[in-house]
């Protein structure tokens, strides 16, 4: 099955992150499983300097993972290698109804921009065809595009769901 993806972009302290915790409940009370891809432009680590899986990738190593009775995760070192693409994280991921992507804002999957037009940035949506709908916390002109309440993280929701067309992967579509 090919997971379907959606994407939440906008400016950095717009509230994507926020939105996100408030849409993840909303989506899987719908019956549907969720998982996120988060991008960020930092340099970023989970693990502790003097820990013994830090001082394994510290030596070298390409992954290591680490597992308990509560979760996993695998650390990959890039080393000189390129970012991933969204593709390539996807398919490193168990399979799910929607994967919600924050960020990777120049990738060619569906979206919804976050924008607050008090924080006085500039727009995504103008200049990117796949930003299909802006959710804001303001009434502004959107063209042709779809202006849903930024606070209504349940219209989100559906617009996602519609549009994707998704039926949750134990429903039957009868």
């Amino acid at each position: 099955m090919k997971m379907k993806i959606f994407g939440i972009v906008g400016r950095s302290g717009n509230g994507k992150t926020t939105l996100l915790e408030k849409l993840i409940p909303a989506i899987t009370k719908q019956g549907l499983s969720v998982s996120t891809i988060k991008h960020t432009h930092h340099k970023f680590d989970l693990d502790k300097p003097g820990k013994d899986s830090y001082r394994h990738r510290d030596a070298g190593a390409s992954e290591v993972m680490l597992a308990s009775s509560h979760r996993w995760a695998l650390l990959h070192e890039l080393r000189d290698e390129d970012e991933p693409e969204v593709e390539d994280l996807l398919e490193r991921m168990s399979s799910v109804d929607l994967v919600l992507v924050e960020g990777f804002k120049h990738h060619n999957h569906p979206k919804i921009e976050v924008y607050r037009p008090s924080h006085e940035r500039d727009a995504l949506w103008q200049e990117d065809d796949t930003i299909l709908a802006i959710a804001s916390d303001e009434n502004i002109d959107v063209k042709d595009r779809s202006l849903i309440d930024l606070n209504d993280e349940n219209a989100i929701a559906d617009f996602i769901i519609n549009y994707l067309q998704i039926i949750p992967s134990g429903a039957s579509s009868s």
